[in-house]
């Protein structure tokens, strides 16, 4: 979906559902704008619930200050239109209280921006902004303020957070993932002290095999291509929903009966993938005029060194990824169902993944499928996808059930013993 092709009322209408339906607003709560090329504004109404907004529930205010609408727009107008008047290079503005962000800002605290190397290049610097009373001009001028120091975040003391954007995609994008790394960071606090990346592990990350590879134009598309693809945009679509993905981070990948394998593209929007985006790869060449992920070539060599696995899932859920910023170690030897299909996690060195992705591939095994990426990416295989799937979902919910029990008692492992008996009953191989 190309987002800068629709109207700017279908555009507020679109992100507005995606931040209510990921419970990052209630139903009064948070306001959109969109500052138009004829310097008009377009805005979310005030007091509509904004789970069921239509196109004609948004409010345009001309230049001359006329209102055009059949609702009032958002009490929160005058901060938006600060933002617009201080910084003419910002063109959407995005308003909400998300539940880990608002922890923050009643703490009076900015989050950690370091703990993945995805935040800091998404939001860049944070700031926050004095209490005022929501909708008057002494907010906007507060906001205003951090705006002028060239910040584009701005956390509101007891309120929530406003971000400016030269599009209302960036803006959203940029609150998802700041969202995301507030709720890491209280959630590692659960079982242990978070660690930062350095900035030295920022660099390794930016790698460019992705926009190096030769171009190769498939003659024909096999129907176990397409149902690949059809397959792949279904879970990764679901992934989004279930919060192991976030609208531009995460990838799949499927590999083809040739050799070839079909893998998510860079940068594009999760929540509205379609098959045709997928990128083929096949003989280290890419699909012509697509860019595959920027993991391709770890995708690759996993392919390489392991001819079993027929799929590989690279994401970021949360609660899993509390203990790849933590030094708490993954013990999946919880319930039965936990130790059968993950079997023992291990954690790798941030940079192994980007270094030498052909050795890092060398880590799985029949007893090791799934592999934390320090401070990264949890990757999880499969010898097919819905094999592969079914793992990354029973990792995130034994990490979220490890990570309740913190709040209840010690917990209790299953024993060697009975591990052993687990292998035993369902034939597990060492």
């Amino acid at each position: 979906m190309n987002f800068e092709y629709l109207h700017p009322a279908d555009q507020l209408v679109m992100i507005m559902q995606r931040i209510y339906e990921r419970g990052m607003t209630t139903m009064s709560g948070g306001n959109l704008s969109i500052l138009d090329e004829d310097g008009s504004i377009w805005i979310t109404p005030a007091g509509i619930d904004k789970g069921n907004l239509t196109r004609h529930d948004i409010v345009h205010i001309l230049p001359d200050g006329t209102c055009e609408g059949v609702h009032k727009p958002s009490s929160e107008l005058p901060f938006h239109k600060s933002v617009y008047k201080r910084r003419p290079d910002l063109k959407a503005v995005l308003h909400a209280h998300p539940p880990a962000l608002v922890a923050f800002s009643i703490a009076r605290k900015i989050p950690e921006l370091d703990l993945i190397p995805t935040v800091r290049k998404t939001c860049g610097q944070v700031a926050m902004a004095t209490y005022a009373v929501p909708g008057s001009d002494e907010l906007g001028e507060n906001i205003g303020k951090e705006f002028d120091k060239g910040t584009n975040i701005v956390i509101l003391e007891n309120h929530g957070v406003c971000i400016g954007a030269t599009d209302l995609f960036r803006a959203f994008m940029m609150f998802e993932t700041l969202e995301y790394s507030a709720s890491l960071e209280i959630a590692a606090n659960k079982i242990g002290k978070p660690i930062t990346v350095s900035p030295e592990a920022f660099q390794i990350t930016e790698t460019r095999n992705h926009l190096l590879m030769d171009d190769v134009v498939p003659r024909t598309h096999s129907t176990e291509e397409r149902a690949a693809r059809r397959d792949m945009v279904k879970l990764i679509q679901r992934s989004y929903k279930q919060g192991l993905f976030s609208a531009t981070h995460g990838t799949y990948s499927v590999k083809l009966s040739d050799g070839s394998f079909i893998i998510t593209p860079f940068g594009m929007d999760r929540a509205y993938i379609q098959e045709e985006d997928l990128v083929r790869i096949k003989a280290g060449m890419k699909e012509q005029g697509k860019v595959p992920s920027r993991a391709v070539k770890y995708h690759e060599a996993v392919y390489q060194r392991n001819p079993d696995i027929g799929a590989i899932l690279l994401a970021h859920p949360l609660h899993v990824m509390a203990f790849a910023v933590t030094d708490t170690p993954f013990d999946p030897r919880t319930i039965p169902e936990s130790y059968i299909l993950l079997r023992d996690i291990v954690k790798q060195p941030f940079e192994s993944i980007y270094k030498d992705p052909y050795g890092a591939a060398g880590e799985f095994n029949a007893h090791t499928p799934a592999l934390i990426y320090k401070n990264d990416c949890v990757v999880v295989t499969g010898s097919t996808l819905l094999q592969a799937f079914d793992r990354l979902e029973v990792a995130e919910a034994t990490a979220h059930s490890i990570l309740a029990s913190h709040d209840i008692g010690k917990i209790v492992h299953i024993t060697s013993e009975e591990v052993n008996d687990l292998k035993t009953a369902f034939n597990l191989v060492d």
